[in-house]
């Protein structure tokens, strides 16, 4: 899609400060971040949201979230036998979950203590 943002940087298009590349999925970091941390997982295929890229290609949606777990290893916040000190995996799905880009994306957020409720 050309006029989808993540797509672009897919393509190489709009730069972004990649932090994680798999032959399907690319991770970096969010411009306006919400944590120490905060990277953006998307598949490199767009699909709007996490339930329509489940429903065409579930295996990927797996590696999207493999993929942010690497993030969470390679920025310190888990190790592949623990997961000390933690991360928030988020999927915003829908304009009132206030998904603003509609390419499916996972945030990794860690770094600081993060309440719950979410806001």
């Amino acid at each position: 899609m050309t006029d989808c943002l993540f797509c672009r940087m897919v393509a190489g298009e709009i730069p972004a400060d990649v932090v994680h590349e798999t032959e399907r999925t690319l991770a970096f970091r969010d411009i306006a971040p919400q944590a120490p941390t905060h990277v953006l997982v998307v598949p490199k295929d767009h699909h709007a949201t996490a339930g329509l890229l489940v429903g065409a290609d579930p295996q990927l949606l797996a590696e999207v979230v493999a993929a942010a777990h690497a993030v969470a290893v390679q920025e310190g916040l888990a190790t592949d036998e623990a997961p000390e000190p933690g991360y928030r995996l988020v999927f915003n799905s829908g304009p009132q979950a206030g998904q603003t880009v509609h390419h499916v994306h996972g945030h990794v957020l860690g770094g600081r203590a993060l309440t719950w409720p979410p806001g």
